[in-house]
């Protein structure tokens, strides 16, 4: 079994990234699947879900390094269901055997002893934000944000994202030394770094093996 996850910065290109990596080596992928797993489960909508467990509140919360998600503590009950529930969900992903790309979700700190290739993408917020504009214009011209209101997102998921790695692990977002492969996409073609990033990590689970 070999596992990748993918951490990235929002706008960093790390989704697309995944999605070609497994559509490359043939593997399973998951990302927002698990997003829809949880809401079945929960009868929720997926949106609501993927919404609450991006705004879990980390940030006004006081927590004991790698404290357990069974003893947060805070009033949040529903959040932090399905907070546990994700986890639950990734580790019975890891348990099913099936080499796979997870995108997000600190999959790599909750699997770690499957010895995952953990991968990091960033990107300068240049290339982030055209990244995430050229989303927008894929939608409806009513449904899409400005730019201020992108940049501002970006800032928002940015500090939540460093909060949640530092209460899991202890260390900053970003961290070289916790992954073994940092790429930056900035003014790359997603597409192009796709080969090389696989014949790394097939290199490298080669070696591991």
């Amino acid at each position: 079994m070999r596992i990748v996850t993918i951490s990235r910065q929002f706008g960093s290109g790390g989704r697309e990234l995944g999605k070609r990596l497994a559509d490359q080596l043939g593997w399973d992928y998951y990302d927002k699947e698990i997003i829809e797993t949880l809401a079945q489960e929960q009868g929720m909508d997926p949106d609501h879900v993927r919404y609450t467990l991006s705004h879990h509140g980390w940030q006004n919360i006081q927590l004991t390094y790698k404290n357990s998600f069974a003893h947060l503590g805070f009033d949040h009950a529903a959040r932090t269901r399905l907070l546990i529930r994700q986890r639950e969900i990734i580790q019975e992903i890891a348990e099913a055997g099936n080499d796979c790309i997870i995108v997000g979700r600190d999959a790599d700190v909750i699997l770690h002893e499957y010895h995952p290739f953990r991968v990091y993408v960033c990107a300068d917020m240049e290339s982030r934000l055209a990244r995430c504009m050229a989303h927008e214009e894929k939608k409806p011209e009513d449904d899409r944000l400005s730019e201020k209101d992108i940049l501002r997102n970006i800032r928002r998921i940015d500090k939540t994202r460093r909060h949640t790695r530092e209460v899991l692990t202890g260390k900053r977002h970003g961290d070289a030394s916790m992954f073994d492969l940092t790429i930056n996409g900035s003014r790359w073609d997603i597409k192009a770094l796709t080969g090389a990033a696989a014949d790394f990590i097939l290199k490298w689970f080669e070696q591991a093996d």
